[in-house]
């Protein structure tokens, strides 16, 4: 047991706090989430109240000066990410950063760059990639036995029918592709272990320059070629889940980025019956969180660094460009 918890304030009083940190946080060993502030402190306090976080701080700059915080999670909307992951870093705090990373592929180089310079650790909380299923993924399609692959297709599609949702305003950087397509990009980057280019890219619009839906057609340097799909609100309403298709067989998984509600991993070789595998419950955030502490205090490696963040915002810029439309800014 560590003597001393790894002390975490939270930028903002987001939906998705309780889920990816303060409830995971209560199971996990040397962690405390001690802080938040927000634009309004009565919100903050309320949300402190119902969470149970002893300290409520007047903005988010007095939260970064308190020298009981060791490090920040940053669920702010997507255009706040840069400006106070780097503002965290100028204060000495370690940062626990949502998805996606940053408004955009310069903004995470930047942030990169800065984190590089620093001997703070700044990671991104693409969640799932610490979970068993997501190294099983990896490692089926690594170890060769099903052959080289030649296709792969990702889902991240999500019913959200709700237009005032700061998912769809152009102004925080919003739109199907920074929010539920930074998933379906990662997934599939993850599980090829490879780079792509994007070929074409076709959007469906909530409004002017805000995506609802996209699907992007891309292309690997080992010639395999691959499909990404994502939505907030389309006539594919749910599907999370990625086809890989080689030359020897196989791979099907459904849900591999919240596993712990249910999910699905079956495999084949060609012509072969179905291998099926199940995984354990855990949260993907509890992984997540344990694998933050480790590099925190134990200066172990961990996955989703920031150099990993700066080449999926490439790949989310490129397919906006692909699109017609322009990356966020």
């Amino acid at each position: 047991m560590r003597t001393s918890a790894l002390r975490i304030g939270i930028l903002g009083a987001a939906r998705i706090a309780p889920m990816a940190l303060i409830r995971p946080a209560r199971d996990t060993d040397g962690v405390s989430v001690t802080a938040v502030a927000a634009r309004d402190r009565g919100r903050a306090e309320e949300f402190a109240r119902k969470q149970g976080i002893e300290k409520v701080h007047d903005d988010y700059e007095s939260l970064l000066a308190d020298p009981e915080v060791d490090a920040i999670y940053n669920p702010l909307p997507n255009n706040l990410h840069a400006e106070w992951t780097l503002r965290a870093l100028d204060a000495g705090k370690h940062v626990l950063c949502e998805k996606p990373f940053t408004s955009n592929a310069s903004e995470a180089e930047r942030v990169h760059q800065a984190a590089e310079q620093s001997d703070r650790v700044v990671m991104e909380a693409f969640h799932y990639r610490y979970h068993p299923m997501a190294h099983r993924l990896r490692d089926l399609v690594a170890s060769g036995d099903l052959g080289k692959p030649r296709f792969i297709e990702t889902w991240m599609c999500i019913p959200l029918p709700l237009p005032r949702d700061i998912r769809y305003r152009l102004d925080l950087a919003g739109g199907a592709t920074m929010d539920t397509g930074c998933y379906a990009i990662h997934l599939a980057r993850t599980i090829l272990g490879e780079e792509p280019v994007v070929m074409s890219a076709r959007a469906k619009l909530a409004s002017e320059g805000v995506d609802r839906a996209m699907v992007a057609d891309v292309r690997f340097p080992s010639g395999a070629e691959g499909r990404i799909n994502c939505s907030l609100w389309s006539w594919k309403v749910a599907k999370i889940a990625a086809v890989v298709k080689l030359d020897g067989g196989e791979i099907r998984a459904l849900n591999p980025i919240v596993p712990q509600l249910f999910h699905s991993l079956k495999w084949r070789e060609t012509g072969g019956s179905w291998n099926k595998e199940k995984f354990p419950k855990k949260a993907t955030y509890a992984y997540q969180l344990e694998a933050f502490r480790d590099a925190v205090v134990d200066a172990k490696p961990f996955i989703t660094t920031t150099a990993e963040a700066v080449k999926t915002m490439q790949v989310v810029d490129a397919v906006y460009r692909a699109a017609g439309m322009d990356p966020r800014t």
